[in-house]
This record gives structure tokens, C-alpha cells and sequence, in this order.
């Protein structure tokens, strides 16, 4: 399926209550409701891709998070959706406001990094703003729900060596594996497996790396891990690692050497 098919079968699920516009220069379609101008930005070249390998399914999974993300409206409510609420790691300088003006709820975490809070629908989720803020559910009684939740979220790893340094690497595809740098249990856990430097890296919201560094080779790797991962990502967060010690997250700047070796 080319670009302008999927355009056009794209635009045939949104043809009443709703108005889309095209940007051929960035091949860009939004979609947003005609009520109130809410609306989402789909970039087309990756989700022509997608669709030659998935098929149909792939666009219909694009579908229906535009619909869930546009549902999603005035009517959001917290209170017995509290499983469901999850913080975002983001960078430091993300909007802290949508573009209808509303202010996000947001925590400050490290200099490079904030966090934002996610109403999941399964599917999708949806930032909460500050509106959405109740006697009943505080933004203290926010906060402690997603850090509880966010400890939930399975921590397996895939490991990797390179030149004597281990890298561990969290994909869950859940959309919350940077999320998991505030599970501080799970880091204690790794911690204590270090035999040299740990650092952790959140290049883009879909990946948590975790280094034992015992070298100057996996410094440089680690580098080029962050560099790639960042430039790479569909969120990207921050191209920095962080050393981790006791509980302290400290972004630090890493001046390679030489390139990183491509084996162990």
C-alpha cells in the first residue's frame, strides 16, 4: 500500500465529526476533531513501511489508537482507573503544556530528564493534565499510584558483552521501559550484580539499558549505544547515561576514546 492509499483509507474512518489535513513536504496527516481542533500527526513514510510487512493490521492498529487518543477527551477520569495510570520519563525541555494550553502534571526527576504522567487505555495512552486533578485524587496521590504501578512492570533483560563490559537491555514493548529507571528497587537489584561502573541509559522511551562498565571500551560503547538508540527512537529522551550509585542518578558527559569494538 503507497502513500496515498494509505492517505485515503486512513481518511475514510474519520469522515464525519472530524477534518484532516495533509503536509506533503513532511508527509504528515492530522486528524483532529472539528469540535475543538484536538487532534494527532501521523507521519506516513514509517507507517508505509510498517504496512509492507504486517499488512492491513498494521494500519488498522494506527486507526485505532487515532480513535482512542481522540475519545479521550474532557471526560477523562482517574478515580477507579488508578491501575491504569503509569508515569512517563521525557526529556527536561519536553512541552510542559498541551497545545490546547493545559498544563501536563509533571515531576522533576534529573537535569536531563522529567516526568509526566499517562492514563493507559491499552492500547494508547493519554498525558494527564493538571485539570484532570481532583480533592479525591491529589497530585501527591498521583504520583505514589504511578511509582507503585511502574514497580508492577516485569524487569526482564537481554545481556550482551563487549570487550569485558556487560550490557543488559529492557524491551518489554509496553511503552513504559524508560519508565522503569524509578523502579529504584529493580537498580538496587542490579547494583549489586555490578563488578564495575553501572550506568543506565534512557536514549528513548521504548528501551532501559543498564551497563556494567569495567573499561574504557565500554565507556565508548555505551556512547554509541546512547548516540544510535537516541537518534533512532520514536520518543527520544536523552543521548547522556547516568552513573547510578545508592539510589543517585548522575548524567554524565562521555568523551570517547577510540571506536567502540563490535565484539567481546
Amino acid at each position: 500500500m503507497e502513500r496515498n492509499e494509505l492517505r485515503r483509507h486512513i481518511k475514510r474512518h474519520f469522515a464525519e465529526g472530524y477534518r484532516t489535513s495533509y503536509d506533503r513536504e513532511n508527509e504528515v496527516l492530522r486528524i483532529e476533531r472539528t469540535s475543538d481542533r484536538v487532534g494527532v500527526n501521523i507521519r506516513l513514510a514509517p507507517l508505509v513501511a510498517k504496512a509492507k510487512v504486517r499488512g492491513v493490521v498494521a494500519i488498522e492498529e494506527v486507526v485505532e489508537y487515532i480513535q482512542t487518543a481522540l475519545a479521550a477527551d474532557e471526560s477523562v477520569t482517574l478515580i477507579g482507573n488508578e491501575k491504569n495510570i503509569y508515569p512517563v520519563i521525557r526529556a527536561a525541555s519536553f512541552a510542559k503544556e498541551t497545545k490546547q494550553g493545559e498544563a501536563l502534571v509533571t515531576t522533576p526527576h534529573t537535569a536531563e530528564t522529567a516526568i509526566f504522567y499517562a492514563l493507559d487505555f491499552g492500547n494508547g495512552y493519554r498525558l494527564i493534565e493538571e485539570r484532570h486533578l481532583t480533592e479525591s485524587m491529589t497530585r501527591k496521590r498521583l504520583e505514589d499510584i504511578a511509582r507503585d504501578n511502574v514497580m508492577t512492570l516485569p524487569t526482564e533483560l537481554k545481556r550482551d558483552e563487549v570487550a569485558g563490559n556487560t550490557f543488559y537491555f529492557l524491551a518489554a514493548r509496553d511503552g513504559y521501559e524508560a519508565s522503569r529507571i524509578l523502579n529504584d528497587d529493580f537498580l538496587r537489584v542490579m547494583e549489586r550484580r555490578m563488578e564495575g561502573d553501572m550506568l543506565v541509559g534512557v536514549p528513548h522511551q521504548d528501551v532501559l539499558i543498564i551497563a556494567d562498565i569495567q573499561n574504557d571500551a565500554g565507556y565508548d560503547a555505551m556512547q554509541q549505544l546512547m548516540f544510535d538508540f537516541f537518534t533512532n527512537g520514536r520518543i527520544p529522551v536523552t543521548a547522556l547515561a547516568f552513573h547510578y550509585e545508592a539510589g543517585t542518578l548522575e548524567p554524565i558527559f562521555i568523551v570517547g576514546k577510540k571506536n567502540p569494538p563490535t565484539d567481546a
